[in-house]
């Protein structure tokens, strides 16, 4: 409704009259009726409104000058005053730019507005990438083409303050991206049982020099301690047929390592044989030589008396190698001419067999 409405009532702020918040119309003290409000006219109505509301009832006096000043001086030490924590450093700037040396944990002062400061948390930090349901990013791909789930988390802390904070925007979002990355590109160059069981050591080891090699060429100040390999699944929709593979490869090492067992007892007990055939071997080639050596010493002992006296030697051995033949035969021989009068006898009883003594019965006979 504007001010100069003439049907009556009251203007915007009520009352009869056309009056304003200040008591009066919205003119000017000199103004015609009408005329838009003097600014100067609110401002200096303020001021004296303020004034009044002072203590002491004007805004001149000494007391309020020193409450302001000492307001102002407290407000600059708070902001000049600054603590750091613990587990943090800090890194004051003057006119934006950084300075050498570092704040240590405590109570420190700086020249504000003219410096400020940035803090950095230098304690180790986990963060951990993958393994969520939501989430596709421990989703990757191996080297034998399997889909793997991959769970690991990455400890690192900050080892360059001002290059932390200064020359990257956000370093703690490039460590999960390049973890990620880094996992993903070590995977992808193994066969999945690495992964799962075989070489996880070995994966985590590539992976943190990877990623550290990475955020040094960013210069992020950060420094990876370690990489832990927490969980390695298939997806939940080929989980069931992963395990059977699983369980076909443990069956086909155990079926190996029965094989193994039983191609070493084999192999055991043919050695042994071999061994024991060998033995008797040398044994039979001992005695078969101790023999013949045996043997030609005595036709050599035998030669030399047979060259000393050869008639007499082959006489006794004729005579006992005669011996040695007829002495078990029941013949009797006889040479020509000396049979004369040497009638034959056939010993029959001989050839009868012998009857068996009589049993001998009880009582005297």
């Amino acid at each position: 409704m504007p001010w100069n409405d003439k049907s009556g009532g009251g203007g915007p702020w009520g009352g009869g009259g056309n009056q304003g918040p200040w008591g009066q119309g919205p003119r000017g003290p000199s103004g015609p009726p009408g005329s838009p409000p003097d600014l100067e006219d609110i401002i200096r109505r303020g001021q004296d409104r303020l004034r009044r509301a002072l203590p002491g009832g004007g805004g001149g006096s000494p007391a309020v000058l020193g409450l302001i000043a000492l307001a102002l001086v407290v407000l600059w030490a708070f902001k000049a005053i600054y603590t750091v924590q613990p587990d943090e450093v800090a890194v004051e700037l003057r006119f934006g730019k950084p300075k050498t040396e570092l704040s240590q944990p405590g109570l420190h002062f700086h020249w504000w507005p003219i410096e400020t400061v940035e803090t950095a948390k230098i304690s180790e930090q986990l963060v951990s990438i993958g393994g969520g349901s939501s989430s596709g990013s421990g989703l990757m791909l191996s080297g034998d083409q399997n889909i793997v789930n991959v769970q690991f988390s990455v400890a690192y802390q900050v080892s360059d303050p001002k290059a932390y904070l200064f020359d990257v925007s956000d370093p703690d979002g490039m460590v999960t991206q390049v973890a990620e990355s880094a996992m993903r590109e070590v995977v992808g160059r193994r066969p999945a049982q690495d992964i799962f069981r075989d070489d996880r050591q070995g994966i985590a080891t590539s992976v943190r020099e990877i990623i550290q090699n990475t955020l040094d060429g960013y210069k992020t100040g950060l420094q990876v301690n370690a990489i832990s390999i927490e969980d390695a699944a298939p997806p939940r929709e080929v989980a069931d047929a992963f395990d059977e593979v699983q369980r076909a490869e443990q069956d086909e090492d155990k079926f190996v390592e029965q094989a193994n067992q039983y191609s070493n007892q084999k192999l055991g007990q043919a050695r042994g044989q071999a061994a024991q055939i060998r033995e008797d071997a040398a044994a039979y080639k001992n005695r078969v030589v101790q023999e013949a050596d045996g043997e030609a010493q005595r036709f050599i002992s035998v030669y030399n008396e047979y060259a000393k006296a050869p008639d007499v030697t082959r006489r006794r051995l004729y005579l006992e190698t005669m011996e040695r033949i007829l002495k078990d035969s029941n013949k009797v021989v006889i040479e020509p001419g000396n049979g004369q009068g040497v009638l034959p006898y056939l010993p029959l009883p001989a050839l009868q067999p012998k009857a068996p003594p009589a049993p001998v019965l009880g009582g005297n006979q």
